[in-house]
């Protein structure tokens, strides 16, 4: 069912390593024109092409793109108390987590007089979105929102497709979340239309352009986040999620099948990979593997993820090189179940999110661990990081000089803007002591 990839007697270079990491056979880049032909249907036409795109993509047309209050409230009303609860702790957890990563203001004393002040400005108003394709990600809203909000975000719109299930609205699950945390603009609107609404806004109903898009979606929507970066900020081009698991002898089979599963169940292009220096963890991870394919609920879903050319066994002589090909791979989701994995933490170097230990699988992350869940995906975690309070801010120093520390630089600047050949820089100096 799922393929092996033996690296044993090995020592591939960073390039080839790179070569061998499973990747899914996705290119957000065939998506293009579909997602341009979308995004511009909606500049023309506003909310008729929403609603046109919604009939025709979502199989239901909604009686209107923005979401009355009515509903919001109605699906707070109407929301499982065991549900209910889930959310508010959820809610409660990512909030403290996300404020740990608001950075406090700094001013750095460079001579008397002379300050640069570090600040940290939130994004003006974002749109959120929210997928509803294979399953409802209620959680989702948390994990867009409350970074936001965390961040000082003072405008938030939130999209999401409409439901044929349920007559054209959004799901009411996602909706009930939206309003426990207080957001009362809301759009039923889904796939790359969403997009473009949310980037150049929609006069008609009211819908101002947002400076930032954020949220996971299909690859329609991945590519229409990278047609509107320059009209708005992004948060990443987020593909189908991927789960990568170090461990050694010590580990559990049953616990590692588990956690590939939960991840395989996302998605047939789901990557699903786990490294070892055990062969007998292998082999038993493998037939575990082929029984919970057999009996969990999408399991069609699953065995198509993990039979995929995305989806490893992968072999290697210890657990230096599991840390090695991991880095290689950039994985969205890493679990590290092996006898130290304080250790083997210290070798890890592009992760998403990093999971220690059997206690700490990575569904845990995707609901309640207080960690975001929504993170890069495809080995973008090489180069960027999940979503977090720290999305939504920007850095902006703040220059503040007296005239006598003006004064002390001044032959500096004249100095440097003469080797550039540009006087006027100098001038500007100058000036201010004629």
């Amino acid at each position: 069912m799922i393929q092996t990839i033996d690296l044993r007697g090995l020592q591939p270079t960073p390039a080839e390593l790179l070569a061998l990491v499973p990747r899914a056979s996705t290119d957000v880049s065939v998506a293009l024109e579909v997602a341009a032909e979308l995004i511009d249907d909606v500049r023309a036409r506003g909310e008729h092409a929403l609603l046109d795109q919604a009939e025709r993509l979502d199989r239901v047309r909604p009686e209107s793109i923005r979401v009355p209050q009515s509903h919001i409230d109605e699906a707070v009303a109407g929301l499982d108390p065991d549900v209910h609860e889930a959310i508010l702790e959820t809610i409660r957890r990512v909030r403290l987590a996300s404020a740990a990563q608001v950075p406090p203001a700094a001013t750095t004393v460079l001579a008397p007089g002379a300050e640069i002040i570090q600040r940290w400005q939130p994004v003006g108003r974002v749109g959120l979105y929210v997928p509803g394709g294979k399953a409802v990600y209620p959680s989702s809203v948390v994990m867009n929102v409350v970074p936001a909000q965390t961040a000082g975000v003072r405008s938030i719109a939130l999209a999401s497709p409409p439901q044929a299930a349920f007559g054209g609205r959004v799901h009411p699950t996602i909706l009930a979340v939206a309003g426990l945390l207080g957001i009362t603009e809301v759009y039923g609107m889904g796939g790359a239309g969403a997009v473009g609404a949310l980037a150049y806004g929609v006069a008609g109903i009211g819908l101002d352009p947002v400076q930032m898009v954020t949220g996971p979606g299909n690859v329609y929507v991945a590519a229409a986040k990278r047609l509107i970066r320059g009209q708005a900020g992004i948060d990443a081009e987020a593909g189908p999620t991927d789960i990568l698991v170090i461990a050694d002898a010590m580990a559990d089979a049953a616990l590692i099948a588990a956690d590939l599963v939960s991840q395989a169940e996302h998605d047939e292009l789901a990557a699903t990979v786990l490294v070892t220096d055990d062969t007998a963890l292998a082999d038993a991870v493998e037939a575990e593997l082929g029984r919970l394919a057999q009996t969990t609920t999408h399991s069609a879903r699953v065995t198509a993820a993990l039979s995929g050319p995305q989806s490893a066994l992968v072999l290697v002589d210890d657990i230096e090189e599991a840390a090695a090909f991991s880095n290689a791979f950039g994985p969205e989701h890493l679990e590290i179940q092996t006898e130290d994995p304080e250790a083997v933490l210290e070798l890890i170097e592009n992760a998403g999110a990093i999971f220690l230990g059997p206690n700490s699988p990575v569904s845990l992350g995707d609901y309640s661990a207080g960690s975001n869940h929504v993170l890069p995906t495809g080995g973008q975690a090489r180069f960027s990081a999940g979503l977090g309070a720290s999305t939504f801010l920007r850095p902006q120093q703040v220059v503040r000089y007296s005239r006598e520390a003006l004064a002390e630089v001044h032959q500096n600047v004249l100095a440097l803007s003469n080797a550039e050949a540009l006087p006027a820089h100098g001038d500007a100096i100058s000036a201010r002591f004629l």
